[in-house]
Formats: structure tokens, sequence, C-alpha cells
């Protein structure tokens, strides 16, 4: 590892100004750090610099200068800026991505933003795409695609929003009272399982609630730690997935779960987006486990939407709530058609 490390969006930055802007100089176009890598979420360090990292700059331009833009880089281009080498990964190719903008937006999201955001588009589309293209950086929108673009996939509209926060407030109401119930038939590891799987599903309902994008699993915890109030909440959540698998550990969850469940049902009541509702905890059913009985929230967002085409929606939610497959996840024709048929679309 490099003893100097440069923060990947720092390096890109100047890569642009002293490097690349020169030599596209009279050429309308567009320059951002965007897409995938580390470095666009403000997520990198030292061990980044192993593979596919360097000075990278995403350029639109328009197709007549596409050819002409790419030769002058190729030759124009130093190998090495800053310390790094300027060819990323095996195919010995510069970080510099030209491209026509609509051209890189479907690719990348299996849509072009510019041409207005449907219902399939953002519920298709994993909130770490979304993360990522309204991340990073603009360094350059002389063609005027790349801010309106990032406008428009900011956040999603209010009911959409309403049906995301209700699918994620969902997932907690299916497992809710499952660590105790393996817990009282001696699965400790189970209840720990469960207990770890809720964890997660309330990071990202946090997150959410805070209308952040949750990014993939490598930098959840990360993107985490700096929403606020996170501070309040990520004690219990460390304590719950770390009370080991003795007998009656179970307890133990089910006690710093209560304490987040409650939390984030007061921010719930605080941000406004449906009607507010009590944030105690009831056992479920006639059985010892203290729940918050998430479902009743996810109703409330329900009954909160006035778009009868999204109220209509089966309540599975959006393509990162109803499916983990990184393969699928990374694929948008795929997320596109899977969504489609999840949800009769």
């Amino acid at each position: 590892m490099m003893s100097s490390f440069i923060p990947g969006l720092e390096l890109s930055r100047t890569f642009y100004l002293q490097a690349v802007r020169p030599l596209v100089a009279g050429v309308p176009h567009s320059a951002a750090l965007i897409g995938a890598g580390s470095e666009v979420l403000a997520f990198d360090t030292e061990r980044s610099t192993d593979h596919d990292w360097g000075p990278r700059v995403v350029l639109f331009v328009t197709p007549q200068e596409t050819g002409r833009v790419r030769r002058v880089l190729d030759e124009g281009l130093p190998e090495v800026f800053c310390g790094y080498r300027t060819e990323l990964g095996e195919s010995g190719s510069h970080g510099v991505q030209v491209s026509r903008a609509s051209t890189w937006f479907t690719e990348r999201l299996g849509f072009d933003p510019l041409a207005g955001v449907g219902v399939l588009d953002w519920l298709s589309t994993p909130w770490q795409r979304l993360a990522e293209v309204t991340s990073g950086e603009v360094f350059h929108d002389g063609l005027n695609v790349l801010e309106p673009a990032r406008a428009a996939l900011r956040w999603y509209p209010p009911d959409l929003e309403r049906y995301v926060l209700a699918g994620q407030w969902r997932r907690l109401a299916q497992q809710e009272a499952f660590p105790g119930r393996c817990g009282e038939v001696g699965d400790e590891l189970g209840s720990a399982l469960v207990t770890a799987e809720l964890a997660r599903d309330l990071m990202c309902l946090w997150l959410l609630m805070r209308r952040r994008y949750p990014p993939y699993a490598k930098w959840l915890g990360s993107a985490f730690g700096r929403v606020s109030g996170a501070a309040e909440v990520s004690e219990e959540l460390a304590a719950a997935v770390s009370a080991g698998v003795a007998a009656g550990a179970w307890r133990e969850r089910h006690r710093h779960l209560g304490v987040v469940y409650r939390r984030a049902a007061a921010l719930h009541n605080r941000m406004g987006r449906a009607a507010a509702l009590d944030d105690g905890l009831r056992d479920y059913h006639r059985r010892p486990f203290p729940v918050l009985d998430a479902g009743r929230f996810a109703e409330a967002l329900h009954r909160a939407i006035t778009d009868t085409r999204v109220r209509a929606l089966p309540r599975v939610g959006s393509i990162d709530q109803f499916a983990h497959s990184t393969d699928l996840l990374t694929d948008p024709r795929r997320c596109r058609a899977a969504t489609r048929a999840v949800l009769d679309l």
C-alpha cells in the first residue's frame, strides 16, 4: 500500500482539472466521478488501491465528438499522475470513460433519467446504483446533463417513498418474533442469525427514513454510521448481534432490538410520512417475545399513499427488498425483468 494515500475523489478531481480538461478544451462536455467504486461513496482507503482504483473521470460528450475525444485522451494522458498509474485493471486502458450521457445512464441504470423516471425505473434500480449516480462529484456540466439527472434521482417521489418504507417495515414484521422463538426451543445460533438479519433491515430502514440510499453489504455499516441519530442505536444493535449463543441469550437480543424498534418508531413519527403510531412494545400474540408489531407501520404508510397505481402494487417493495443476488442486482436488464414479473408491471 502507498504511504501517501490520496482519496479517490480528490485524486480524480485534480486529474480532471490538470490532465483531462486541457485535452478537451473547446469540446462541449460534462465530467464527474460517479458510478462504481468505493471512492464515489467516499469509503475508499489505502486498501482500495490494490485493484481497479486510480484517477478516473466519467466524461460525457456529444456522439459526434466521442471518437475524436477518445483518440486525444489515448494519446495525451500521462502514464502516471500524482504517483498513480492512469492505466486501470488488466485491460491497460486509462480511467477516463468517454460516453454519451443517455448511453451511460441506460447501461448503468436500465433507463435514462433525463427522459423521465417512472414507477418501474424507481423500483427496479438497486439502492447501490442510485447511490452511485447521486454521490461522487460533478466537475463540470457543460452539456447540462449531470445535474438534471442527479436531481431527478436524488430521492423517491412521496408515494413511492412510502411504498418502499412500508416494504422495509414489512420485512421487520415478518421476523421480529423469531429470535425468541428460536431461542425458546434451544436454537440460540438460529436466534443469532435472525437477529443479524433484523439488524441489517433496521439499518436499511434507518437510512431510508433519513433519505439515504443504503449501499451494499460492504459499506452498509459505514453509511449507517454517518447518518443522524445512528450513534443512538448502533450500540444497541452491536449488543444484539454479539449476545453470544449461551442458553437464554435470546432474551438479551430481544431487549436490545426492542430499544432500536422503539427509536425507529419514534423516527417514523417525527418524519410525518404517515400517521403517528404508538411506539410501545407488546408480546407476540400470547408468546413472551416483545415486538413492535412492525406491520402496523407498513399499513400506516400504505394508507397514506394517494397514487392509486402505487397503492395497488403487490406489497413486496423494491428490488432490494425481494432479491439479494449480486448477479441479479448488477444486471439492470434482469432487475427490470424481475421487477416487472414480481410487481405485475
